[in-house]
């Protein structure tokens, strides 16, 4: 190997291991902004950091928490005439996000009862947890 190459690609492994980050959100795009924050509020229990609204992107935001100076979860909304955005596709670049219960049964059922089916059950290494849709249907694991 080049010596050189070597040299660049070991300054930008030590840069790496210098940075310090801490993940604080996750914003994902959705499809009918009051239909998530109703799904992410009163079905989960998030609670409403902040909504805003973005002339410049012709778009609106919303954040989430499940609890006081916890992560943060941002929907994204765009109209149709704005430069950002795109027709929805479900899993494109997004596998899932996690949300953990009290009850694991409790919970599928209040979800059932809202109109969110259970799509997939899991059980291994003595844990379990389930998967439902959220209105744009991006995957909701319990657990």
């Amino acid at each position: 190997m080049n010596s050189v190459i070597y040299m660049r690609q070991r300054c930008y492994a030590d840069a790496l291991m210098d940075m310090k980050a801490k993940f604080t959100y996750v914003g994902i795009r959705v499809k009918d902004l009051e239909r998530s924050v109703d799904f992410y509020t009163k079905l989960l229990g998030m609670k409403i950091k902040g909504r805003g609204k973005l002339e410049q992107t012709k778009g609106e935001t919303v954040g989430l928490e499940s609890e006081e100076g916890g992560f943060v979860l941002e929907l994204n909304y765009y109209e149709k005439d704005s430069p950002y955005f795109a027709e929805y596709v479900v899993g494109e670049g997004l596998d899932h996000l996690a949300f953990k219960v009290d009850n694991l049964d409790k919970a599928l059922e209040e979800a059932r009862s809202s109109g969110h089916r259970t799509l997939l059950q899991m059980k291994a290494d003595g844990g379990r947890w389930a998967y439902i849709e959220d209105p744009n249907g991006i995957w909701i694991e319990l657990f």
